[in-house]
């Protein structure tokens, strides 16, 4: 029983490192947006943007491979508890349901990232910003899931 708690732990704190790359890379964009013209500010904003989104696919890769194993864990790992009882995983694919589609947001900004440091224009930093907020209304979806497991 306490393997899981160790697996639980490590995969909620790369869940919140991912979430941290997820919420901040669009803020670098839209900081981008708003540097025209200034050269050294703009190649440091796309660095960090870039060392940030390869940051969240590590923190993702980490924190899919322990949900895997808090999910399947039971199967292979002596006393370890089941997530979710037999016919009750529905919030569970609702959950994982947002998390990809956290994950195609996630990598579409990473797109406009590339495109950026290429050359490409970004949208304008009003339409940024609203494209922003589209995670956290995502997030609160799945911590609601989690925690309320309504189906």
């Amino acid at each position: 029983m306490q393997s899981y708690y160790w697996v639980k732990t490590f995969h909620l704190l790369f869940v919140v490192a991912w979430m941290a790359a997820v919420f901040y890379l669009p803020r670098i964009l839209v900081n981008l947006s708003e540097t025209a013209g200034q050269l050294p500010v703009t190649e440091r904003l796309q660095l960090m943007g870039l060392r940030l989104y390869k940051f969240g696919h590590m923190m993702f890769g980490l924190a899919l491979i322990l949900g895997v194993v808090l999910w399947l864990g039971y199967r292979v790992i002596p006393d370890f508890p089941t997530m979710v009882a037999p016919g009750a995983a529905g919030w569970l694919h609702a959950k994982l349901g947002l998390v990809v589609l956290l994950l195609v947001y996630y990598s579409w900004t990473g797109r406009l990232l590339k495109g950026a440091v290429r050359g490409k224009p970004l949208p304008s930093s009003r339409a940024l910003r609203w494209f922003n907020e589209l995670p956290l209304v995502l997030f609160i979806g799945v911590v609601w899931l989690v925690i309320a497991k309504p189906f």
